[in-house]
C-alpha cells in the first residue's frame, strides 16, 4: 500500500481505509475530536494500486472544506450539520488555496498539513447514501436487464448518460473492511436505522443532492451521482460527515460535452479516477496483484482532480 499511515505528535492512529486514515487524540486535544486525513491513496476495483496520485489528498480536502462551507449556508442556502470541528471554517485566499481558522489548523500536524481535517466524533451510521440523478454505471447495466435501477422502476427507452426523470435514493449498506458494500431496498435501510432515521437520510441526500447539482450546474458541471455518509451527534442530530461531493465520492461531468457528445464516452467525460479504471480494466484481468499504474495515467488523474476544484471553486 502507497502512503501509508504516519506516526503524527498528538494523535494515535486507530484505523485506514482504502484512502483514509483515521487518528485519535494522544495528548490534551479535547477527546471529542479525531483527525481524518486523506492520503494520495487511489483504488480501483477493490484494490489499493500504487504509485498514488500526487497531491490527491489535499485537493480532495479542498474541495470537501468548500462544499462543507457551501452547505452550512455560504451559498445562502440553510445550513446542514456537518463533522466539522466548530471553529473549522473554510475561505479560499487570493490564490485558491484553502485557509482554515488558526486554533484548528494549529492542531493538524505539519506533516498532514492541508490533507487534514479536524472534526468532532460521531455514531456513524452503517448506510452509505448514494443519490444518482443519471443513468450510467452500475445503475445502467441494471436498467438494461431488467428496467431498474437497485429494484426502482425507470421509464423504457433510457440511454446510458440519460437524465433521470428525478433524481433517486439508492442506499447501501456499508460492509466491514475487507468486504465489498451491498445495495439495499430502502425497506432493509428502515430495518438498519429504522424508518424515521431513514426517511431523514433519503432526504437530506435528495435535498443536498440537488443543492449541490444546482451549483455544479452554474459552473457548467454536471453532479451524476454521488454518495454522502452521515452520523449522529450527542444531540442525536443527523450530521454529514467523512468527504462530501469530491471526485472520489462522486460523479462529475462536463455539461457542454454531455450536451453535444456523440457517444457515451464523449458525453459523460468526467473529473475523476476513471482514466485509471479504464487503463486497470484494459491491462489487468483482476487476478494477482494489480499492475502499477503508469506516470501518464497518474499525471493525467491528477489533472483531472485539478480542474474540477478549479472549476468548482472558480
Amino acid at each position: 500500500m502507497t502512503d501509508a499511515a504516519l506516526d503524527l505528535p498528538g494523535w494515535t492512529h486507530v484505523y485506514s481505509g482504502k484512502v483514509r486514515d483515521l487518528y485519535r487524540p494522544a495528548g490534551d486535544i479535547p477527546k471529542d475530536r479525531m483527525l481524518v486525513v486523506a492520503s494520495d491513496r487511489v483504488s480501483a476495483f477493490d484494490h489499493v494500486l500504487s504509485p498514488g496520485i500526487p497531491g490527491k489528498g489535499e485537493l480532495l480536502t479542498t474541495l470537501s472544506l468548500w462544499w462543507f462551507d457551501q452547505l452550512a449556508g455560504a451559498d445562502g442556502g440553510p445550513r446542514i450539520p456537518n463533522h466539522l470541528a466548530p471553529s473549522h471554517e473554510l475561505t479560499l485566499g487570493a490564490d485558491g488555496e484553502a485557509n482554515t481558522a488558526d486554533d484548528v489548523v494549529d492542531l493538524i500536524p505539519a506533516a498532514v498539513a492541508g490533507r487534514a481535517m479536524v472534526v468532532r466524533e460521531l455514531e456513524m451510521l452503517p448506510i452509505e447514501c448514494v443519490v444518482r440523478g443519471y443513468l450510467t454505471g452500475s445503475g445502467w447495466k441494471e436498467y438494461r436487464v431488467s428496467g431498474t435501477v437497485c429494484g426502482i422502476p425507470l421509464p423504457a427507452g433510457l440511454a446510458d448518460g440519460d437524465r433521470l426523470p428525478e433524481p433517486i435514493f439508492t442506499p447501501a449498506y456499508k460492509a466491514p473492511m475487507g468486504e465489498h458494500d451491498e445495495n439495499i431496498s430502502f425497506a432493509r435501510a428502515e430495518e438498519l436505522v429504522g424508518p424515521d432515521r431513514a426517511a431523514e437520510l433519503r432526504d437530506a441526500s435528495l435535498a443536498i443532492y440537488r443543492r449541490a447539482a444546482a451549483t455544479a450546474e452554474a459552473k457548467g458541471l454536471i453532479l451524476a451521482d454521488t454518495k454522502f455518509e452521515f452520523g449522529v451527534d450527542a444531540a442525536g442530530t443527523l450530521t454529514l460527515a467523512d468527504e462530501v461531493l469530491t471526485s472520489d465520492s462522486s460523479r462529475y461531468w462536463d455539461a457542454a460535452a454531455w450536451a453535444t457528445g456523440a457517444t457515451p464516452a464523449e458525453r459523460m467525460a468526467s473529473f475523476d479516477k476513471q482514466i485509471v479504471r479504464d487503463w486497470l480494466a484494459a491491462a489487468w484481468d483482476q487476478t494477482g496483484t494489480p499492475p502499477e499504474l503508469p506516470a501518464e495515467i497518474v499525471e493525467r488523474t491528477a489533472a483531472k482532480y485539478r480542474e474540477l476544484l478549479e472549476k468548482l471553486t472558480a
